[in-house]
């Protein structure tokens, strides 16, 4: 019987492809990719979300402890190649893997939505209200309940990039996956395309939530404390009172405009680091980008 011919999307997936069913052959195609996705996941959530470091350096470590030293060298080598891929532009590249591969036929008939049809849901969904909200708040929040390897997300980064919206400062995304190989992927390719997200492992239905995955975009833009403001309603300043209760200033004839900006600066003061959104802001998003996708 000939060997079936797998048909890759790029040079770099069909490179990544060989690495690991050559790994695969001795651990079996399926972990391989698992432990691959995961091992480049804690990689990354290591290198900024220090909550969960003790924990996922925990299970790096066990993971890797399967390997030899020259297949965890080739398992490194396979993450700069989604590096590379990625930076040829958005795509879902490991979801297309995932598919090309035949596991999700071999798990559970787990499919794929492509990402050419993805990008279409994804210009149908956006409309015109991403500049609407833009405008108001600065930013979109967009969610995906059942995130996969992460297409409609970045789908919806690339409709923003097309419009030439930077979807790097003006989109924050939350997601969740009941598959934790999912999330791993979606973390992946959000992380490197530095797209501002949290992605869930959790079950949407239940709400019951697992692990969450924080990309260096979310921490290192502080998503947190942005996401907690645009939710606070805009204080109510009273310029004669302040006036009134800085005499100082009032002598020094400083105007209005200038006490409220010192008001503002006070305001604006480093507080305590709230608890990061949960599983149920994926319900209340500026947009849902499963509302037209009921058939996918």
């Amino acid at each position: 019987m000939a060997k079936k011919t797998i048909r890759y999307a790029s040079d770099h997936q069909a490179e990544l492809g060989k690495l690991l069913r050559n790994i695969g052959y001795r651990h079996g195609l399926w972990q391989v990719f698992r432990d691959f996705v995961a091992m480049s996941a804690f990689a990354i959530s290591n290198a900024v979300d220090h909550r969960n470091f003790a924990t996922r350096e925990a299970e790096y470590l066990k993971t890797v402890s399967r390997y030899t030293k020259d297949e965890t060298n080739e398992i490194a080598r396979g993450l700069a190649l989604v590096v590379l891929a990625l930076e040829d532009g958005l795509c879902d590249f490991l979801g297309s893997l995932f598919m090309s591969l035949e596991l999700g036929d071999a798990w559970k008939g787990q499919y794929f939505t492509p990402y050419e049809v993805s990008r279409m849901m994804a210009l149908m969904t956006m409309g015109d209200k991403t500049q609407s909200e833009i405008e108001r708040k600065g930013f979109i929040t967009v969610s995906d309940p059942c995130i996969g390897g992460g297409a409609l997300v970045i789908a919806a980064a690339h409709a923003m990039q097309d419009a030439g919206v930077n979807y790097q400062q003006h989109m924050h995304a939350v997601a969740v996956d009941v598959d934790i190989v999912s999330v791993h992927m979606a973390y992946i390719q959000l992380s490197l395309l530095h797209v501002p997200a949290v992605v869930y492992h959790g079950n949407s239905l239940s709400l019951k939530m697992w692990s969450e995955w924080r990309t260096p975009a979310h921490v290192l833009g502080f998503w947190d404390t942005k996401l907690r403001r645009a939710d606070e309603p805009a204080p109510v300043i009273q310029p004669e009172i302040h006036a009134a209760k800085r005499p100082e200033l009032v002598e020094l004839n400083i105007s209005i405009e200038a006490i409220l900006a010192v008001l503002a600066e006070q305001q604006d003061e480093p507080q305590n680091e709230s608890q990061p959104p949960t599983i149920l802001d994926t319900f209340a998003p500026s947009i849902n980008l499963r509302d037209q996708m009921a058939l996918f």
